[in-house]
């Protein structure tokens, strides 16, 4: 994809966000597991999605996708061999093996790929997996996991890891018996997981705590699930409101209980925020403070914001500094960004960022997912086309 924007603009007005991009990466292979036909709504209309439903096409599923509505038919009986070149392209392909394991104790997949951000190990997911009782086998290409039968185990997570965690609720939810996961991930998007599958009949208690006990049952009926929000969309239009000149962006179809470490910032540095039930309006001052912040587990301030951040920092006179200590190569826009004229400096996990120069059009290069969000936002800056 190729995109020219012309810079130095009034933006302002109103953006409705999307459906999660991480709930559904996940939800979608999750209802492999369901014994009944699925429906799920407010789906973003993304290569992620559409590459899942391929995928699962591909195994056999009958799936329509409309209007930001999934339809997936059951399939009893599927094949454990994934053998699809797309599943290379996508990290989230990793859930089909927590959702065949639930579904059939068996499956042979190919290693995913995703946006190049580091060393993202998935030793925690095979771990999970090999504690519940199946059998690995692993080569540079696939990887291979069988079991007679999962049965529930305490299961302490070494990191809070998302995937992992949804990964051995996957695999758990129909193992026999109790399943208690400690040191999980809270995030929004696990306990959207979590409701899908209690929409469907599963027993699942402690989501969005670190303690997840999941008793496994039989049968998932069918279900009408509606996926939440996009939090780190929201968070990317909100830190365009806090760039932007105009009166001001209204983001819509939000739960603003899911952004507060950013929302305190915005405020901290001098945005003016009006924030509603699902709704947030954000206005820039006309100067704004410089800060330092964390990327941490959420409830801290999420890695995906930290690229997107480094455009904000852009617009403020002095130093602003962001530390990234999730993953060790979010820093793909940094010298994209130089070509602009920024004054970035790369200390070690930490990004600084001198504010207040000029900014030039340039032709830049994403090389991810946030990191192309950061320099869209920041060709917002510049005069002439980038």
């Amino acid at each position: 994809m190729k995109i020219k924007l012309r810079g130095k603009q009034k933006l302002e007005g109103s953006v409705h966000i999307s459906g999660a991009k991480n709930s559904a990466v996940a939800i979608i292979p999750a209802s492999i597991l369901a014994d009944e036909n699925v429906v799920i709504r407010n789906v973003p209309n993304i290569d992620d999605v559409n590459t899942l439903i391929e995928i699962m096409r591909d195994m056999g599923y009958l799936i329509t996708f409309e209007n930001n509505v999934v339809t997936i038919k059951a399939k009893r009986k599927v094949h454990y061999h994934i053998n699809n070149e797309l599943v290379k392209k996508l990290r989230g392909s990793y859930y089909f093996m927590g959702s065949m394991l639930g579904k059939i104790g068996n499956v042979k997949i190919s290693n995913s790929g995703g946006c190049n951000l580091g060393n993202r190990p998935i030793n925690f997911h095979l771990e999970s997996f090999q504690k519940l009782g199946a059998n690995l086998l692993t080569n540079d290409e696939e990887i291979h996991l069988k079991a007679k039968k999962l049965i529930g185990t305490n299961i302490h997570l070494d990191f809070p890891s998302v995937g992992a965690t949804i990964n051995t609720i996957l695999a758990a939810v129909k193992a026999k018996g109790i399943t208690t996961i400690t040191n999980a991930a809270i995030e929004p998007e696990i306990v959207d997981v979590g409701n899908f599958f209690i929409s469907m009949g599963a027993k699942i208690e402690g989501l969005g705590t670190p303690i997840i006990k999941i008793t496994g049952v039989k049968k998932l009926k069918q279900t009408d699930y509606t996926i939440i929000s996009d939090r780190i969309e929201a968070g990317t239009y909100l830190i365009l409101g806090a760039i932007a000149t105009g009166n001001g962006i209204n983001v819509l179809n939000v739960n603003p209980t899911h952004l507060i470490a950013l929302t305190d910032l915005l405020r901290e540095i001098g945005c003016t925020l009006k924030i509603k039930e699902n709704e947030i309006f954000i206005k820039r001052a006309e100067t704004l403070n410089n800060f330092l912040i964390t990327t941490k587990p959420y409830p801290g301030f999420p890695t995906d914001l930290g690229q997107p951040l480094a455009a904000l920092m852009l617009t403020i006179d002095g130093e602003s500094i962001i530390e990234e200590t999730i993953f060790s190569n979010r820093l793909s826009h940094v010298n994209e960004l130089i070509k602009m004229g920024a004054d970035i400096e790369v200390e070690g996990n930490k990004v600084i960022v001198k504010g207040g120069k000029e900014l030039k059009p340039s032709n830049l290069t994403a090389y991810d997912l946030r990191g192309a969000a950061s320099l869209v936002l920041a060709s917002t800056l510049t005069k002439g086309i980038t």
